[in-house]
């Protein structure tokens, strides 16, 4: 059995899942604190089968398959003026903390926040921005401004409103994806820690890619896709130029 057929499928199956990463990148770019997927592959060296590694088994032989799986790049991206006073950026690693609608606190890097009907700080999907006290309470009718410092603080004239909660952790990717620009830490190895990270008041921060940077990631993709399709018409070929010999002893 030709090792070489199989491991070319399962890379052209890899290739296939990068794409739709990119597609996803491509499409979620201009959102502001948006957090990239990228796609790690796995080597393999001939001759070995590590545990857990995707194989293909023909009786008494497992050939070992390379495998892909995605993780999310928590890359900082650039802090871009807005001139809104509710818009704020991370200048850290730090997340600020939503609630969601079940009372479940959820995590982003995502700070373009608005005020609702009852003065309260809220996300694009209507979630609560929470503070070191609870969500965020401001005064609709004062037309004082509202000032943020870089420690969270707020303040709307003389009157304090609170200071955001930020967290960060340790290994963020294992955060789970809640939409939205929203995550969970749903794993227990998870802890929210308090995020010494600096805060932008009038800053969004941009996507932590581009278009350009992901069409490149496409066209390798695409090319890594045909090298393999390649191989497999190559051994399909060979396949049948030995058949066609075999079968004609003459």
């Amino acid at each position: 059995m030709n090792v070489s057929l199989y491991q070319a499928a399962a890379a052209m199956n890899a290739s296939a899942r990068w794409q739709d990463v990119i597609s996803e990148n491509l499409n979620a770019s201009s959102i502001p604190g948006f957090k990239k997927q990228d796609l790690t592959f796995n080597a393999i060296q001939s001759g070995v089968m590590s545990s857990g590694s995707e194989s293909v088994d023909l009786g008494d032989t497992r050939l070992p398959l390379p495998s892909s799986s995605p993780v999310i790049n928590f890359t900082a991206g650039q802090l871009n003026p807005s001139g809104s006073p509710t818009d704020l950026g991370i200048d850290g690693s730090g997340f600020f903390e939503v609630q969601l609608p079940n009372g479940t606190t959820a995590y982003t890097r995502d700070g373009e926040f608005k005020l609702n009907g009852q003065g309260q700080l809220i996300n694009k999907q209507g979630y609560l921005v929470l503070g070191e006290t609870g969500p965020i309470q401001l005064d609709t009718a004062s037309s004082s401004p509202i000032q943020i410092s870089a420690s969270g603080e707020i303040t709307q004239g003389s009157d304090s409103r609170g200071k955001l909660k930020l967290a960060e952790f340790s290994n963020p990717q294992l955060l789970t994806p809640a939409g939205g620009g929203c995550f969970l830490a749903q794993n227990p190895a998870l802890v929210p820690n308090p995020s010494n990270s600096s805060i932008r008041q009038g800053f969004l921060e941009a996507g932590n890619t581009t278009s350009s940077t992901e069409m490149v990631n496409l066209i390798c993709s695409m090319r890594m896709f045909e090298a393999n399709q390649r191989v497999i018409q190559t051994h399909d070929e060979h396949m049948g130029k030995i058949i066609s010999e075999l079968g004609n002893p003459s």
